[in-house]
């Protein structure tokens, strides 16, 4: 556990036993399962609850956090664990409530292209249940999360430069505050003008403000007409340029990837491919209306003015599933470039005219260091990722990585961006919150103090070192008078 996180005293074995009696097997303090739930995909040191509870309905929810709010035990929501900066981990301890087990498809609207889900619903498991209807909900991360984790972590993908994030596609939430009161917020009309926006400040508030029992969204037609290619540069600033050009020009692009010598070697290792190891680029096109092989001509064309140096169309679904299948795995594949290392992932995002310059920099900037980090990026919204990979039992590489990353975050927000375009905050950026955002920060502390005067709701994250004058007031009385 992180020395800056401060300790705090609550009677869990008095919430324990209530939360037996109320859940029975559904509540556990197993060893094993805590510890699964202690941590995420990120390089951040586990920290697991003192138990776990798998909800399996909203009342469940409630009544659960009533007993934490009682006992002032913290209360950490729980998705597939799939972030990455330590948004699960429980720095404090407490109870994680497990919700992938509320995973119902609630109502589907396809007149209205929206449809209600559960928070452990999966983007898989909607899309699945909508293959017979002509819709389906684009928002990728890449990996497999449940649509409430992707909603609390504001979550993007490679599909946002057409689609959106999650705050574009989330018009409705079920939230579950920290003293078990439920607020439904926003609703099914495309507009409103009725007070403050409630649903985008709980869309990536990250558990600490309440938690995310429901969500309406916005669905999409499924594209009629697709074209997807490969496009290989012999220099980053060059690839990066044309997708500037690309979309400046209006052209339908639904994906624009990119992915840099260090990736694409990592991931024709993984998937032994046998791709070019230069700068690429990662395309794909959508319509419904006109085929996308009128355009074909004009990509080949400005691919070429813009110094292309190799373009692999792909002609056909199995070729399109091979390209993004490649994308994906970098993750998964990044770890091979250096056998025993650990990835310390992190990414920021910056407005398009300053993103060649910002790579480029990082990546001078990494060949002074002399670490290795594979850079992908989505690139149509100007948001990349670096995956540091350090030896976990040298303290000096992983200082050294944390210079590189706090170098990186003030060249972002020096270019006018983000210190994350999609990861969020946690663990890992809460010290540089202050840089970007300002006296804001000093707003978003009253918010959490308004809604979580007690600190339970996934406390220690966001904040460093959750310095918002919260009291260990121990526990309450709620015995009626």
């Amino acid at each position: 556990m992180s020395d800056d996180i401060r300790s705090r005293t609550f009677d869990f074995k008095s919430a324990g036993g209530a939360l037996e009696a109320r859940f029975a097997s559904k509540f556990t303090i197993a060893p094993g399962v805590r510890d699964h739930h202690g941590h995420d995909e990120g390089w951040h040191a586990p920290a697991r609850p003192d138990g776990v509870l798998f909800a399996a309905t909203t009342e469940d929810v409630i009544d659960a956090v009533r007993i934490c709010a009682r006992f002032g035990v913290p209360v950490i929501a729980y998705g597939t664990g799939s972030a990455m900066e330590g948004s699960v981990n429980a720095v404090q301890g407490g109870l994680t409530i497990d919700l992938s087990g509320m995973n119902a498809v609630v109502a589907v609207n396809a007149t209205d292209m929206d449809c209600t889900v559960e928070a452990g619903c999966t983007r898989s498991m909607l899309n699945s249940f909508l293959r017979d209807t002509g819709l389906n909900f684009p928002v990728d991360p890449g990996a497999d999360a449940t649509l409430g984790g992707m909603a609390a972590t504001r979550a993007s993908g490679t599909m946002t430069v057409k689609y959106g994030s999650m705050r574009d596609n989330v018009i409705g939430l079920e939230v579950v505050l920290a003293d078990g009161t439920v607020v439904r917020t926003g609703g099914r009309a495309r507009k409103s003008s009725s007070g403050y926006d409630l649903t985008k400040l709980f869309v990536g508030s990250e558990g600490t403000l309440g938690i995310i029992t429901q969500l309406t969204l916005r669905l999409h037609p499924i594209p009629e007409h697709v074209l997807a290619l490969r496009a290989v540069f012999e220099n980053t600033g060059a690839a990066i340029d044309f997708v500037v050009l690309l979309m400046q020009m209006g052209y339908p692009v639904a994906r624009a990837e990119f992915m840099d010598e260090r990736a694409l070697e990592a991931v024709c290792k993984y998937e032994k491919l046998e791709y070019e190891l230069r700068p690429t680029i990662f395309l794909e096109f959508h319509s419904s209306v006109t085929p996308l092989e009128d355009i074909r001509q004009a990509i080949q064309e400005l691919l070429e003015h813009c110094g292309v140096d190799a373009v692999h169309f792909a002609e056909d679904a199995e070729q399109r599933a091979e390209i993004w299948k490649a994308r994906h795995n970098a993750a998964h594949a990044e770890p091979l470039l250096r056998p025993g290392a650990k990835a310390m992932v992190t990414d920021v995002c910056v407005p398009l005219s300053r993103l060649a310059d910002c790579i480029t920099e990082t990546q001078r900037d990494l060949a002074e260091t002399g670490l290795c980090a594979p850079i992908v990026g989505h690139i149509g919204d100007g948001n990349f990722h670096l995956a540091i990979l350090i030896d976990p039992e040298s303290q000096s590489e992983i200082e050294e990585a944390e210079r590189l990353h706090a170098r990186l975050v003030d060249r972002a927000v020096g270019f006018g961006g983000t210190v994350s375009g999609e990861h969020g905050i946690g663990l890992g950026k809460r010290q540089y919150l202050e840089g970007e955002h300002g006296s804001g920060l000093t707003v978003m502390k009253t918010i959490k103090r308004a809604l979580d005067p007690r600190d339970i709701m996934n406390p220690g994250k966001i904040f460093l070192p959750a310095p918002i004058g919260f009291e260990d007031r121990g526990p309450i009385d709620d015995t009626p008078e």
